[in-house]
């Protein structure tokens, strides 16, 4: 395409030259009108939450610098640069390659082979991700495993709660978070019926903290909209927090809307 096609294209779209070369990164050769235009709707579509440039490059989000360090560390043993969104693509490929070790849930309920299903999170969000495997195998941190072990007591209460909505059919699975994150956890689920995920991460955590953090108690959790309202009022009930992560898809991660490709390749 020539810059006078470019030029008439960013014209008409209203977008910047630094936007729209980040569009053909994205696709990976020139863009058209019609996918400039579609990639423009999803980020109004979200409410506009942040500028187009920095939506584009999933920047980081809003956590400060060292808080993904422990209390017991100094920040000049390990200042790691957020990822953006499609880096993160790299690191998942990196941990969950084909050849790893499966470490999935016994799950036995036919809905979890329907996508659209609904996942939620269950407990607090992870600020932390030294000592996981994530800082240990992808960023060389040296650091000691997570301990679970000071977390027992609300991992029981945890998985009382759960196993009591899973058995008044609240619910179809629930699968702890431990090693490999988030993402690990998902793709234990999911992959076992050859489906994958699509996310949206919490802006107000860091990026590699939400996906790849493995400390405190966590749970994924699959429902579908009929249970859901039940749901939530147990948990709230239970004084237990919870956020809605997205839903079920076939075969495809996906995550901010940055399409990390078939589920298949991180088995």
């Amino acid at each position: 395409m020539n810059d006078i096609a470019d030029e008439w294209i960013l014209a008409e779209l209203d977008i910047s030259r630094e936007v729209y070369e980040e569009i053909q990164t994205i696709i990976g050769r020139m863009p058209t009108v019609d996918e400039v235009s579609t990639l423009l709707a999803m980020w109004q579509s979200q409410g506009q939450r942040q500028g187009l440039l920095s939506w584009l490059r999933g920047q980081p989000h809003s956590m400060e610098l060292h808080d993904y360090l422990t209390d017991d560390q100094e920040p000049e043993s390990g200042t790691v640069r957020e990822p953006r969104v499609k880096e993160c693509i790299a690191i998942a490929r990196h941990l969950f390659q084909p050849s790893a070790s499966d470490n999935r849930p016994a799950v036995n309920s036919n809905e979890l082979k329907t996508s659209g299903n609904l996942i939620y999170m269950v407990g607090d969000v992870s600020l932390y991700f030294t000592g996981s495997e994530y800082g240990r195998r992808y960023l060389h941190l040296v650091d000691n495993p997570v301990s679970m072990e000071s977390d027992d007591e609300t991992a029981s209460y945890m998985h009382l709660i759960l196993d009591s909505l899973a058995a008044n059919d609240a619910l179809f699975a629930h699968h702890r978070i431990g090693e490999g994150g988030l993402f690990g956890a998902l793709l234990a689920v999911t992959a076992t019926y050859g489906n994958g995920f699509e996310i949206l991460t919490c802006r107000e955590v860091r990026l590699d903290s939400f996906l790849f953090g493995e400390r405190g108690v966590r749970y994924v959790v699959f429902l579908d909209e009929p249970r859901e309202d039940f749901f939530i009022q147990k948990l709230v009930e239970a004084r237990v927090n919870c956020c809605f992560l997205g839903r079920v898809t076939k075969n495809r991660i996906v995550v901010d809307d940055m399409d990390f490709g078939k589920a298949s390749l991180y088995r």
